[in-house]
């Protein structure tokens, strides 16, 4: 015994109903269709008074023009499709009624006025029994059925109970199980806001510490390009030193041999005169300069390695297995987080400053 087949065409027909009094609703002023209903050349449908008000609205002053009220001639514009609509001299009640929609619209209204609880009655009636109504429910089946069939059908021997404390029931523990699903669904939701506001949190909380350990990094950078200034500034004064020496010697020797240059010149003339009186007169003292200059001890060269510049070479290998031994910790707070930086700072001064004993 299955009377819920029985509802399928009520079901049905409602749906359908539904659906077609959506296409029987004028686009103008959106309700049911109102006698007469004219067709459009391009197939849409309005109401008479509807397009009227359409074409009055596309020609203000085309109804002067006539002693009556009655629009002749001119032109609109469909509201559905924008065609435009061309009327000859007898205006919009030139336009051809659509009859068919008219009778569709007066099925609808007499469907619609029956009652649909004297529909839904004239399903629940035994299949078996026609002419008896469903009134009891099956409880070893689980099916609702007729008295008859209880009495003499295919149920005698099944235990029954009365159909509406049955209905009770059922609808009463639906009600229920909806309760619960709808507790359980806010449940739900509510773990789902709190794990939304945790991936938020998440985000914030990462955003932050990579704007932490960028900045840390920023600071261990200047801390290197500060000693890396400072390397490079002893570097450059111990090159000045030894350039400014360098060529201080340079000079002292050019000088001496452009001195020593000037007297052989003054020596190789004066041995170039022939006479005696007169070369004792020029050069009396010639040979005693010669012997003095060739006997002045010049300023020392350089030592041996004096160039080198080996003594600035920097060991940075155990600073680079330091750094990378860097990681987090996860042990660590905000505040001490922050703290640590200026530690690791302040102890690794000496560290670096290593390579200046080199």
């Amino acid at each position: 015994m299955n009377f819920t087949v029985g509802f399928k065409p009520l079901l049905g027909d409602a749906h359908s109903m539904d659906n077609l009094e959506k296409q029987l609703i004028c686009p103008i002023c959106l309700e049911m269709f109102s006698k007469p209903v004219v067709i459009l050349p391009c197939q849409h449908n309005l109401c008479r008074k509807c397009a009227n008000d359409v074409f009055q609205a596309s020609n203000p002053l085309w109804q002067s023009r006539g002693s009556t009220t009655v629009s002749s001639g001119g032109r609109f514009r469909c509201p559905s499709c924008r065609h435009e609509v061309v009327l000859d001299r007898h205006g919009v009640y030139g336009l051809q009624r659509n009859l068919l929609v008219e009778n569709i619209i007066d099925i609808y209204k007499q469907e619609s006025s029956r009652p649909l609880h004297s529909k839904a009655e004239q399903h629940l009636m035994c299949e078996e029994h026609e002419e008896e109504k469903i009134n009891i429910y099956c409880l070893s089946c689980e099916v609702p059925t007729c008295s008859l069939c209880k009495v003499f059908g295919a149920h005698k021997d099944c235990e029954v109970a009365p159909l509406p404390t049955i209905y009770k029931r059922q609808k009463s523990e639906l009600s229920d199980g909806i309760a619960m699903l709808v507790a359980g669904n806010d449940r739900v939701q509510a773990v789902i806001t709190q794990m939304e506001e945790v991936c938020q949190t998440i985000e914030d909380n990462s955003r932050r510490q990579k704007q932490l350990l960028n900045q840390r990094f920023e600071s261990l950078c200047a801390v290197l390009e500060e000693r890396k200034g400072e390397l490079l500034q002893a570097l450059a004064r111990e090159q000045e030193e030894k350039l400014q020496r360098v060529r201080g010697l340079i000079r002292q020797y050019g000088d001496h041999l452009e001195a020593s240059s000037k007297l052989v010149e003054s020596a190789i003339q004066s041995m170039e005169e022939p006479q005696m009186a007169l070369y004792l007169q020029l050069s009396p003292c010639g040979h005693c300069r010669v012997g003095a200059m060739s006997k002045v001890e010049l300023a020392g060269r350089p030592e041996p390695g004096y160039e080198s510049m080996e003594q600035f070479t920097v060991s940075v290998e155990h600073v680079a297995e330091m750094l990378r031994t860097i990681d987090f910790q996860p042990g660590a707070s905000g505040e001490e987080e922050e703290v640590a930086p200026d530690g690791e700072e302040g102890s690794a001064g000496p560290e670096e400053e290593r390579p200046d004993g080199p």
